[in-house]
């Protein structure tokens, strides 16, 4: 099936387009930072894209080892060790990275119970001291102050834990329990200094509008500290499970789209809170990572439409995650496992990469936006654009036909697009291909991450009556970035191109 799209953009055409694509990515548990293959992906994705945030769990979980309690002449007394925290901390500014601190989880000598989540045993019951949870925070604030100046640290964003609506984040999701550790940690972040940003609640999509509304009731309410509200969206049904893998079906983007606007209604209901900044510190298609959608180009195409408006309602949106060292349930098998990540094993980049990477060449102010496309203008008189053609149904064919006009100061121009879709881009495809092997050998990884790169292409055109016409084709779950430019060609002397074979291809 053929579909078939015209928008003709006129000199004076503006929108609101507020591009936070870049703000924040997510990442596995801090402690994964210590590791070498994780040092790689993060710096390829910082050298190739180059986010300002990064966010994940388990800043005071064990295995960071920064609270320490002991006995000593019968007395429990307590030490930090920031070794770890001072490793992971210097490798995020050596790559350009800021922390968005995440207050969780619990240390197991502070905590009250014994429940725990993920492969990696992150503890979620409260503190059997809150005392003690106030001088964690504060004294792990004040040293990254001591260590990193105290005008840098305040740049970095600080949320209380994590999900605290679902019980297996938060002890039986006790939201009267959170509402208290959320007061003592605020106010424990504003005694380390008052500068610092702090917010929460940092909930999911479950009960999400109750949550939401007695949080800030309660903030209002006892003047807790709150600088910013923090939420998470995901755009999946419940899993059908199957061996190591879960399969879903996605929402449609204007139901997840609408799940941000209601947020984004709640907060403005409060006169306090009208216009506080809404970050998304976690986003994705679907929320389990064993889903293979996540290693798909729909993912990549779907996601696109999700950049493109989410910054109408939030100040930022922290994909989950930028690579797939990652271990919430478990080490995966395969470099295709369905985990989160903008890069798989094999620092092989998924087609979602790309859609990353073109929303960073978006330049200018926004002119025009559909379903299907957001277009930008520099400063130059250039046209910057993506469009994406998500399909689901793995039956269907459907083809994208876009008819362009966009006004033309001069006579010649070029066409320059990068496409990525399932015959040019697709990874996932290739690994299938080559017999799924969940342990490549490094000339099949070098095969697969040669087949893992956009298309480019580039034309030459002339202008018409003052007008620059070009059509586009997207395929199923094609991603498309496109470039138009005008050029004034300065050949050499005695070079002609009509003289050279291939010099215009037909």
């Amino acid at each position: 099936m053929m579909n078939k799209l015209k928008l003709s953009v006129s000199q004076d055409d503006r929108i609101t387009f507020n591009n936070n694509a870049m703000f924040c990515i997510g990442t596995g548990r801090m402690g994964l930072a210590l590791q070498k293959a994780y040092h790689d992906q993060l710096k390829y994705v910082q050298n190739e894209l180059g986010f300002s945030y990064i966010r994940g769990h388990g800043l005071f979980s064990d295995d960071m080892a920064i609270y320490q309690a002991y006995q000593e002449n019968g007395e429990e007394k307590v030490e930090y060790n920031f070794t770890y925290l001072d490793m992971v901390m210097d490798d995020y500014m050596s790559l350009g990275i800021k922390p968005f601190l995440e207050l969780g989880f619990m240390p197991r000598k502070l905590a009250s119970g014994e429940q725990t989540v993920f492969y990696w045993k992150g503890n979620v019951t409260p503190p059997k001291n809150y005392n003690e949870w106030a001088n964690l925070i504060k004294a792990t604030l004040l040293h990254l102050i001591d260590r990193y100046g105290r005008d840098e640290v305040l740049t970095w964003p600080i949320e209380v834990w994590n999900e605290p609506n679902l019980p297996g984040f938060w002890k039986a999701a006790d939201m009267s329990e959170y509402f208290r550790l959320y007061e003592c940690s605020a106010n424990a972040v504003k005694k380390a200094d008052p500068g610092f940003r702090v917010g929460g609640p940092a909930i999911c999509g479950v009960d999400d509008v109750r949550w939401l509304k007695e949080f800030l009731t309660f903030c209002d309410d006892n003047q807790v500290p709150i600088d910013f509200v923090t939420r998470h969206a995901y755009a999946t049904e419940l899993p059908e499970r199957i061996g190591h893998y879960d399969y879903q079906k996605l929402r449609a983007p204007e139901i997840f789209l609408d799940e941000l606007k209601v947020s984004r209604d709640i907060i403005d209901s409060f006169p306090r809170f009208k216009g506080m900044e809404m970050h998304i510190t976690e986003f994705n298609t679907s929320y389990t990572p064993k889903n293979p959608i996540h290693d798909t180009n729909l993912n990549a195409a779907y996601t696109a439409r999700l950049l493109s408006e989410m910054g109408d309602t939030c100040a930022s949106y922290s994909y989950w995650t930028f690579g797939d060292i990652f271990e919430e349930q478990g080490v995966a098998f395969t470099p295709f496992s369905g985990c989160f990540g903008l890069l798989a094993n094999g620092m092989i980049p998924k087609p979602t990469f790309w859609t990353f990477e073109f929303f960073n060449r978006l330049k200018g102010e926004g002119i025009a936006r559909n379903d299907n496309m957001i277009l930008t203008k520099g400063e130059d008189k250039s046209y910057h654009g993506v469009a994406w053609n998500p399909v689901e149904d793995i039956h269907e064919e459907n083809t994208i036909e876009i008819s362009l006009s966009l006004p033309a100061s001069e006579k010649e121009y070029v066409i320059i697009t990068r496409l990525v879709d399932e015959q040019t881009c697709n990874p996932l495809k290739n690994w299938i291909d080559i017999g799924m092997p969940s342990n490549p050998s490094k000339d099949q990884i070098k095969l697969i991450r040669s087949c893992a790169y956009p298309r480019s292409d580039t034309r030459r055109m002339k202008s018409q009556d003052g007008l620059i016409n070009i059509n586009l084709t997207l395929s199923r779950n094609a991603l498309l970035y496109f470039e138009v430019k005008a050029i004034r060609p300065t050949p050499d002397r005695g070079f002609y191109p009509d003289k050279i074979q291939g010099a215009y291809a037909k």
